[in-house]
């Protein structure tokens, strides 16, 4: 899962050394959380327009969760 949004991620940025996910244990409701980080510049490309893109990256990765039988949520800092 750490991965794909890696990846998902890197494909949308200017740098991509700068991609990083931190993952926290899931809480009592058993939803994990991912933080992805990226460069300060990169945070509009990574948001998009009325955080279109936001979604669109939080869709696929609740999709990809799913068939693993796993709840998570993706926060951008």
């Amino acid at each position: 899962m750490k991965d794909l949004l890696i990846s998902i991620t890197k494909g949308l940025v200017d740098d991509p050394d700068k991609v990083s996910v931190d993952v926290s244990e899931p809480n009592e409701e058993g939803v994990t959380v991912y933080h992805l980080h990226v460069a300060e510049d990169d945070m509009g490309r990574v948001i998009g327009k009325q955080g279109r893109i936001a979604k669109a990256i939080r869709v696929v990765m609740r999709a990809a969760a799913t068939r693993n039988d796993a709840k998570i949520s993706v926060e951008i800092d």
